[in-house]
């Protein structure tokens, strides 16, 4: 590769970067715009959550979307489109998203504010889809790993910037606002139309800088695309259940006679919990009946037959929808007495913090792809961290927050310090020490209310912010010729950050915000078990699980 493309390819890859903060940014704010849109429109706590529903099931839809059109062209789409095209594509959509967000906003609208944020995240599934694989092809090979840690790592920056930038977009730089009393006001959303003005803009800016920028590789691989026919009307069945579950779900809030007895006068909806456990029941069951089908019968299924591709993104599910649930309900939880009664722009440095704690972990993981010396390595464990918490609470310090109660969390980190040297850089094994830690974080987070609670939940993204990485290298492993497609349906199980968050509103409603925090202890413990289980997996197909990874995607 010749100096004048090398220039070239690092362009494109600081350009690239930009689109990754946006998934973080964007994603993350929403744990500061959940609870005012609640106070703002009079929500229950499940209907809350369907931010993001809208949000991460626009991810599951987009990617289904491509494979049932590459499926029918019998090729694949998106690497004829190239992956550059692809990402400005998804840019542009986007943009279109931030343009409806901005009339939703000036309508006052719920329904239509979800619409938008569909649109937006559309244009993310098909941006995520594409910017992976494109990181990768701009350099050699074997520094692929180094782009898409670096890119994991801002990803993580936008997640910790992104609810402390929203927290003023909506309340502006003075603390100690009523989320509830500032909900009410006329104009208390104006500020959101200047904020995703200027996201639109910036989502166009960037589709602009990759079309004009003519020395960019187009971005392709091997166009080869495997049929996998029984798989994929599986997944449409899934589809079209979880389509008729929530349409009728959300056809009960039109009715007066519900309103009444389940959101004014605050009745246990016991219908209501039951069909959104089966939403659920509908991912989890569907998937594992077309696993067994398939090692009875492969022909049809594709990657599907491989039980560590389907427990995989089980577990991929599982890791999206807590790692969304704990921060977005996050804000309820903070607002009761037992947690402080935090509210309004009070909540941005936990929220911050929370998502912060992802990219702590995302750093500290991405250390091994320098090659340091065993030495040097042991060091960085333990300083990098440190350094991630110190770049957390200075974005909260420059933003007028108190950060004084997070001063605490430094003794927290040292869990994560040493899960790291225990798992010694195996994703099995690290799968199941952090998994382990997490379900103990979150049922000390039940057992005990206050500061310590606080950081039991918050930790949780200490835990969580190495697993994507783990969790897609041990689900692709051994697949050989379905490699591409078993990674198309990974991305697909964003959508469980769609189904888990509204599960936990749901349980909120009926059993109370905090007892809800049971659902992320489960979560956590399956992602242990999976650690667990992939092993002999594996060992069974001749397949070594000590593959090595870094952090962040």
């Amino acid at each position: 590769m010749n100096s004048e493309q090398t220039k070239s390819n690092n362009s494109a890859l600081s350009t690239l970067i930009t689109v990754f903060f946006f998934w973080g940014f964007i994603g993350a704010s929403n744990g500061v715009f959940i609870p005012f849109c609640k106070a703002k429109f009079g929500l229950d706590q499940f209907q809350s959550q369907l931010i993001d529903f809208a949000f991460y099931g626009a991810y599951y839809i987009g990617a289904l979307l491509l494979f049932i059109f590459s499926s029918a062209a019998k090729r694949d789409i998106l690497n004829g489109w190239g992956f550059k095209k692809g990402i400005i594509y998804g840019l542009l959509i986007s943009t279109f998203g931030a343009a409806l967000m901005i009339l939703a906003v000036t309508q006052g609208s719920y329904l239509f504010i979800l619409g938008a944020l569909f649109i937006v995240a559309l244009g993310f599934s098909l941006q995520q889809t594409s910017a992976q694989p494109f990181a990768a092809s701009l350099g050699e090979p074997h520094t692929a790993s180094s782009r898409l840690n670096l890119a994991g790592g801002i990803n993580s920056l936008g997640t910790t910037i992104g609810p402390i930038v929203v927290s003023f977009a909506l309340f502006g730089v003075i603390a100690g606002v009523n989320i509830e009393e500032f909900a009410k006001k006329p104009n208390s959303l104006d500020s959101m139309i200047t904020l995703y003005m200027a996201v639109g803009g910036l989502f166009l800016l960037a589709a602009a800088l990759f079309h004009f920028s003519k020395k960019l590789p187009s971005g392709k691989s091997d166009d080869s695309f495997e049929i996998a026919n029984k798989a994929l009307k599986t997944l449409i069945t899934i589809t079209v259940l979880l389509i008729i579950v929530f349409g009728y779900i959300f056809s009960r809030y039109e009715d007066p006679e519900f309103i009444e007895r389940f959101i004014t006068n605050h009745e246990i909806d016991y219908l209501g919990l039951g069909l959104t456990i089966s939403t659920l029941l509908i991912v989890v069951v569907g998937l594992l009946f077309a696993n067994k089908t398939a090692q009875k019968n492969p022909e049809g299924w594709g990657a599907m037959k491989y039980p560590q591709l389907v427990l995989g993104m089980l577990a991929l599910f599982t890791y999206v929808g807590v790692e969304v649930t704990i921060g977005s309900n996050l804000g309820e939880l903070l607002k009761t007495e037992d947690f402080g009664a935090i509210t309004g722009p009070a909540l941005a440095p936990f929220m911050s913090m929370y998502w912060g704690s992802l990219m702590i972990g995302r750093w500290a993981g991405a250390i091994s792809v320098f090659n340091p010396s065993s030495q040097m390595r042991k060091i960085l464990l333990i300083v990098v961290p440190y350094v991630a918490f110190g770049v957390v609470l200075t974005a909260n310090a420059i933003s007028g927050q108190d950060i004084t109660p997070l001063y605490g969390y430094a003794f927290v980190i040292v869990f994560q310090i040493v899960g790291f040297f225990l798992g010694k850089d195996q994703p099995s094994r690290t799968l199941m020490i952090f998994g382990l830690l997490g379900a103990i974080a979150m049922l000390i987070g039940l057992l005990t209310t206050g500061t310590i609670a606080i950081f039991a939940f918050m930790s949780g993204g200490l835990f969580l912010s190495i697993m994507w990485p783990c969790i897609f290298s041990l689900g692709i492993a051994g697949l050989g010729k379905y490699t591409s497609q078993g990674a198309a349906f990974l991305v697909m199980m964003i959508l469980g950050g769609g189904i888990i968050p509204p599960l936990q509103g749901k349980l909120a409603d009926v059993i109370g915000i905090h007892t809800s925090y049971f659902i992320p202890v489960l979560c956590f413990a399956f992602i242990a078990f999976y650690g667990w289980k992939v092993i002999g997996i594996l060992e069974k197909q001749g397949i070594g699980h000590d593959i090595e990874v870094g952090g962040g995607h």
